[in-house]
């Protein structure tokens, strides 16, 4: 028989802060790595100008997504951290103006005034500060910052699908290097958008058209420039 204790309702919204940062980073490695190796690849006959190019994006990349997505995500905590510290001067200094306020909010959402009323005295009075910052600010611990977490997996993911267009650069023969690049790199990104879709719980194909059009778009571009100035060395 099924009971509220064992039924399980399964949601993916706990995943957006790493899945976000692990799905931009693996997408950016895959399609600048592999952007800039086709540019160089139809603007050389060698192999070795491409191959140190691929690299140096690699980890150029890595270290540049990992360092952004720390400094991004710390400054949206330390504005949490801001905003807390002054939720609790202000429950402090005027309690009874906070106590209205929360009401008024969960009158807002479809309460009758009487139980707002009732139930921001009870969650008042079992943790004023939980409740304002949660239903006042709408700070969670589900989508509450984490600057080493996001940096982490961002950094990795670029790593992990700078990776894959480097190994092409590096068995593949130079001659219509490009098109083995292209033709990898769209596996590639189909495969991340249906991983990070699946993972996500959201539709896979508008996941793959959209990753594999802009991806499309980007190395395009970079073939479009290799050719114009091409240097053939």
């Amino acid at each position: 028989m099924l009971t509220l204790e064992n039924y399980l309702d399964p949601h993916y919204i706990n995943r957006s802060n790493w899945l976000r940062a692990a799905v931009l980073g693996a997408n950016d490695g895959i399609i600048s790595v592999s952007s800039l190796a086709i540019g160089i690849a139809t603007a050389s006959s060698t192999k070795d100008p491409i191959l140190l190019a691929t690299i140096a994006s690699v980890v150029a990349g890595a270290l540049s997504m990992a360092a952004g997505e720390y400094v991004s995500v710390s400054s949206l905590t330390d504005i949490e951290k801001a905003d807390i510290k002054r939720e609790a001067a202000e429950l402090a200094e005027m309690p009874e103006l906070e106590l209205q306020m929360l009401a008024r909010i969960y009158e807002q959402r479809g309460l009758k005034q009487e139980t707002a009323l009732l139930v921001a005295k009870e969650l008042t009075d079992q943790d004023a500060l939980a409740a304002h910052v949660r239903d006042e600010l709408g700070i969670t611990e589900i989508n509450q910052a984490n600057p080493i977490q996001a940096a982490l997996a961002s950094g990795a993911a670029f790593t992990a699908g700078g990776i894959l267009p480097l190994l092409v650069v590096f068995f593949a023969p130079v001659n219509n290097m490009e098109y083995y690049l292209y033709g990898f790199t769209i596996l590639s990104l189909i495969i991340l958008g249906a991983v990070s879709a699946k993972t996500g719980g959201s539709s896979i194909s508008k996941a793959v058209i959209r990753i594999v059009i802009w991806g499309t778009i980007a190395m395009g571009l970079s073939a479009l420039v290799g050719y114009i100035f091409g240097v053939n060395v």
